[in-house]
């Protein structure tokens, strides 16, 4: 299957000749699929059906949703007056200028700037009209929003493996030097000991047993193991492909405790080095799949 970039934009058009809708699809990162619809008044019922359709072909981020609709009918609009309603506006434009002694200059002109007196009534279209016109725009710009995720998505797939293919070599140059930090520091070790001491015979059997006791401690076998597990692990999602940006979260986590215990128990300046370029390209990694859905 293929990985699909988070983020993306898509536009998806319905027009008949009489209507012409609109829908805009905008994604940017988030943990989860939240969906915030901005449309004109009249879709209002059409939201949760919207929503569904949204859910039908994302899986992750947060999705700004814009409806545009344009009505293009040649009749569209009912004009209707409220006569009764004009007639008092009248009569008490009358009693104003008795009792104020100006000249009553309301005239119908006037009248019909007058707050409710006239009344634009759009024609209706049937909700099933603009439920199907909706999902037609909608289902488009999924489709062109795929594209645009799909195609920055395998950019994104390449990156990952690239930077993994790193960590892989760090750890195995890891696992090189690892064997020797023990003995170099039993050797400073005993140095230090036998300094300390000046001159006072170490019980060898003591010190070879305390050494052991310590090279266990910093051993690193483990946690390398754990890493070249993470790193099949991590490879074998990628290939897998899908919505898979949770599950490498998860595991870059995993491969970032392991590396952080790694350089906690190093005492070689060149394990300390490779650990620290180790870090540094598993946050790369980490950074990379905050974008993939």
């Amino acid at each position: 299957m293929i990985v699909k970039s988070m983020t993306g934009y898509g536009k998806g058009v319905y027009e008949d000749g009489q209507v012409r809708l609109s829908v805009e699809l905008k994604v940017v990162n988030h943990r989860f699929l939240d969906i915030a619809i901005k449309s004109p008044k009249q879709f209002n019922f059409a939201e949760d059906a919207l929503r569904k359709t949204i859910k039908g072909g994302l899986v992750r981020g947060h999705v700004d949703v814009y409806v545009n609709f344009e009505d293009n009918r040649e009749v569209k609009n009912e004009v209707s007056a409220d006569y009764a309603l004009a007639n008092q506006y009248y009569e008490l434009s009358k009693g104003i200028a008795e009792k104020t002694g100006l000249e009553n200059n309301v005239g119908v002109y006037e009248l019909l700037k007058m707050p409710d007196v006239v009344t634009i009534k759009v024609a209706d279209i049937e909700e099933e009209e603009l439920l199907k016109a909706l999902q037609s725009a909608c289902l488009q710009a999924i489709e062109n929003l795929d594209k645009m995720r799909i195609k920055e998505g395998e950019a994104m797939k390449a990156d990952v493996l690239a930077k993994t293919a790193e960590v892989e070599k760090l750890v195995e140059q890891i696992a090189v030097l690892a064997p020797g930090m023990t003995a170099v520091h039993r050797e400073k070790v005993r140095e230090r000991v036998q300094e300390y001491l000046a001159g006072v015979a170490i019980d060898e059997e003591k010190f070879v047993n305390e050494m052991a006791f310590y090279a266990d401690k910093v051993a690193v076998d483990e946690e390398l193991t754990r890493l070249a597990s993470h790193i099949a692990h991590l490879r074998s999602i990628v290939e897998k492909g899908g919505a898979i940006g949770k599950q490498l979260d998860f595991v870059v986590q995993e491969m970032n405790r392991e590396a952080n215990t790694t350089g906690s128990k190093c005492c070689d300046i060149n394990v300390a080095n490779l650990v620290v370029a180790l870090k540094s390209e598993i946050e790369k990694i980490r950074e990379q799949i905050q974008n993939i859905e």
